[in-house]
């Protein structure tokens, strides 16, 4: 696939199902998310793997959270939440490794993770496989930060469902550059 296609044709992919990415395709994928960007080398990016019985480890931790976030939150919602990482064969949960101390502002070491997370999403593409990029309440929640080893200043940026597209691909919207777009001549 080239550039062009590749960054015009991009799309997220809600449903996915098995087999996980191949090792020789995640080997392709952690490689290109290891290029984003990264004022001063510092690398600020973490990613935690989770496939099989990790899946519902994960999942285990998000209900952790919703218990601590509402304690009176009812059966059903509190199954639904821990069945939330079986979306996809594969969950990548990127982080946010941050040095509150550096001369690179905290931001940029944030932003950095992104371009992380954005790559993974662009390098699953091109590799014929769906991705999605979700984050939501279990996010920012410190039950889920804690319980993935994260220190305080860490933040998640994403957890980044991967896995082979199921079902059709809903359209690419179409956009008005000059919504986004300001040119000062």
């Amino acid at each position: 696939m080239n550039a062009e296609t590749l960054l015009l044709q991009r799309n997220s992919h809600p449903r996915l199902v098995a087999p996980a990415p191949t090792e020789e395709q995640m080997t392709f994928i952690y490689n290109s998310a290891l290029r984003a960007p990264d004022h001063g080398n510092l690398r600020p990016w973490q990613i935690i793997e989770f496939t099989g019985e990790g899946l519902n480890r994960l999942g285990t931790l998000y209900q952790q959270g919703l218990m601590t976030r509402q304690p009176d939150a009812d059966d059903a919602l509190l199954n639904k939440v821990k069945s939330m990482p079986l979306r996809a064969p594969m969950v990548l949960a990127v982080i946010a490794k941050v040095t509150p101390e550096h001369k690179v502002p905290v931001i940029e070491q944030i932003i950095s993770a992104g371009a992380c997370a954005q790559n993974i999403i662009l390098a699953a593409h091109a590799q014929g496989l769906g991705a999605m990029w979700r984050t939501g309440d279990v996010a920012f929640d410190p039950v889920v930060a804690k319980g993935l080893g994260l220190e305080p200043q860490d933040q998640i940026v994403g957890f980044i469902y991967l896995g082979q597209i199921e079902g059709r691909t809903k359209p690419i919207p179409e956009h008005n550059l000059n919504d986004f777009v300001q040119r000062w001549s």
